[in-house]
C-alpha cells in the first residue's frame, strides 16, 4: 500500500473519531443539560413578572395612601396644568421648543464663530 494512502486513511479515521466523539458528547453530556437549564429560566422568568407586578402595585398602593388628599388635589392639578401647557407647546413649536428658533440657531452659531459664548 503507497505511504499516501496510508496517510489518507490515517487522517480519515482520525476525523470520524473525532466527530463521533464530540457528537456522543454534545448528545449525552452538553445538551441534557443546557435542556434542563433552559427550563429552569423559563421557569424563573415565570415566577419573577407576576412578583415584580405584585411588588409594583403594592408599592403604589402604599405612596398612595400615604399621601394627605388635600396634597394630591393641588398638586396633581398643578402638575397636570403644566403637563398640558409643555405639550401644547411642543406640539405647537415642534423641535424649536428645545433647540430654539433658526434665528437663535444662526446668532449662536455666529457667536461662536466670533469667539465669544453665545446668549441663551
Amino acid at each position: 500500500m503507497p505511504v499516501w494512502a496510508v496517510i489518507l486513511i490515517q487522517v480519515l479515521a482520525t476525523a470520524f473519531t473525532v466527530a463521533l466523539v464530540q457528537a456522543g458528547f454534545w448528545g449525552l453530556v452538553v445538551r441534557p443539560y443546557l435542556d434542563r437549564k433552559v427550563a429552569e429560566l423559563i421557569q424563573a422568568s415565570q415566577e419573577i413578572e407576576p412578583n415584580v407586578t405584585r411588588g409594583v402595585k403594592r408599592g403604589v398602593e402604599e405612596t398612595i395612601k400615604g399621601f394627605p388628599e388635600s396634597a394630591l388635589d393641588g398638586t396633581v392639578k398643578e402638575s397636570t396644568r403644566q403637563f398640558l401647557k409643555f405639550g401644547s407647546g411642543l406640539f405647537e413649536n415642534g423641535l424649536s421648543s428645545f433647540l430654539g428658533s433658526a434665528a437663535d440657531l444662526e446668532r449662536k452659531a455666529e457667536a461662536e464663530r466670533r469667539g465669544q459664548r453665545p446668549a441663551d
